[in-house]
C-alpha cells in the first residue's frame, strides 16, 4: 500500500501546476503527472519488470509527455486557445478550499488511471500468479489510443493551419467530431485492461474501476464543452449543422449527436 501513497505524493507534485493557472490542473499537470508516476512506477518496481509491463510503462510515458507538449506548443503558437486558457473566467479568483480540492481530485484521479498497471506489478512483486497475456493485449489496445489521438491532434492543427475559422470535418473528424478523446478512452480501456490476469483484489479493481469511469465522464464532459462552443461559432453554418447531425460526437456506431442538454456532465 506504502506505494500508493508515494505514487499519491508524486501526483500531487506535478499537478501543483494547475496553481499557476488553473486549467492546467486538467492539462500540464494531467500529462506531465501521467509521465511521472510512469516513471515512479518503473522506480518502485524494477525488480518485477517485466517486458510487456515496460512496454505499458513507456507507453504512459509517452502519452503524458506527448500531451503535455502538445498542450504547451499550443499554448504558445495559438491565439485561440490562449483565449480560451486566459478567459477572465477561468482566471477568477478561486476559494482555496475549492483549489486544494480540484487539486486533490485531479492527483487521486491520475493515480486512479494508472493504478491497474500499478497493481500488476505490485503483486507480480509479492509473488502472486500474473498472466502476462493480458498485459500485451492492454498495451496494444493501449497504443492503438495513443495513436489515434496523436493523428487526431495532428489534423486538427494542419485543418486549422489551412483554415483557421471553418470547423474541421476531414480525416478521423469524419467518424467521430472528437477523435482525439476517442483516443483518450481507448487508452485507459488499455489500461484496465492490463488489470485483467493479474491477481486483483476487491479493492483493487475498485481503484481501477473508479479511475476508468473518472476519464471516461471527463472526456464526455471535454466533448460536451467543445459542442456548446462550436455551437457558439458554428451554430448558423449550415454545412456545420449537416455535419453534427450524422456525425456521432465520441463513439463511432453510437447515435449520440449531442451531449448539450446533459448538464450534468458540467466539469
Amino acid at each position: 500500500m506504502h506505494y500508493l501513497l508515494i505514487l499519491l505524493i508524486i501526483s500531487l507534485f506535478v499537478s501543483a501546476v494547475g496553481w499557476k493557472y488553473f486549467i492546467y490542473f486538467f492539462s500540464l499537470g494531467y500529462g506531465y503527472g501521467i509521465a511521472a508516476l510512469a516513471i515512479a512506477l518503473v522506480a518502485l518496481f524494477s525488480g518485477s519488470i517485466t517486458v510487456p509491463t515496460a512496454i505499458l510503462c513507456l507507453l504512459l510515458f509517452a502519452f503524458g509527455c506527448r500531451l503535455g507538449t502538445y498542450l504547451l506548443i499550443r499554448e504558445k503558437k495559438t491565439a485561440a486557445y490562449r483565449k480560451i486558457l486566459y478567459d477572465p473566467s477561468l482566471q477568477k479568483k478561486k476559494p482555496i478550499g475549492v483549489i486544494i480540492a480540484v487539486w486533490l481530485f485531479c492527483a487521486l484521479l491520475y493515480v486512479a488511471q494508472v493504478s491497474p498497471v500499478a497493481f500488476r506489478l505490485a503483486n507480480a512483486a509479492e509473488g502472486k500468479a500474473v498472466n502476462e497475456v493480458w498485459a500485451w493485449i492492454g498495451a496494444a489496445v493501449m497504443l492503438c489510443g495513443i495513436l489515434l489521438e496523436t493523428v487526431s491532434d495532428a489534423q486538427k492543427s494542419n485543418a486549422k493551419k489551412q483554415h483557421p475559422k471553418r470547423f474541421v470535418d476531414t480525416g478521423l473528424y469524419r467518424i467521430v467530431r472528437c477523435p482525439n478523446y476517442l483516443g483518450e478512452i481507448v487508452i485507459w480501456t488499455g489500461g484496465l485492461l492490463s488489470g485483467i490476469g493479474a491477481s486483483l483484489a476487491t479493492w483493487q479493481w475498485i481503484i481501477a474501476f473508479i479511475g476508468y469511469l473518472g476519464i471516461l465522464y471527463v472526456m464526455f464532459s471535454g466533448a460536451r464543452r467543445l459542442e456548446l462552443r462550436q455551437n457558439e461559432v458554428y451554430g448558423d453554418n449550415p454545412e456545420y449543422q449537416a455535419y453534427a447531425k450524422k456525425t456521432p460526437i465520441l463513439i463511432p456506431l453510437l447515435p449520440i449527436y449531442s451531449l448539450a442538454k446533459y448538464k450534468w456532465l458540467q466539469a
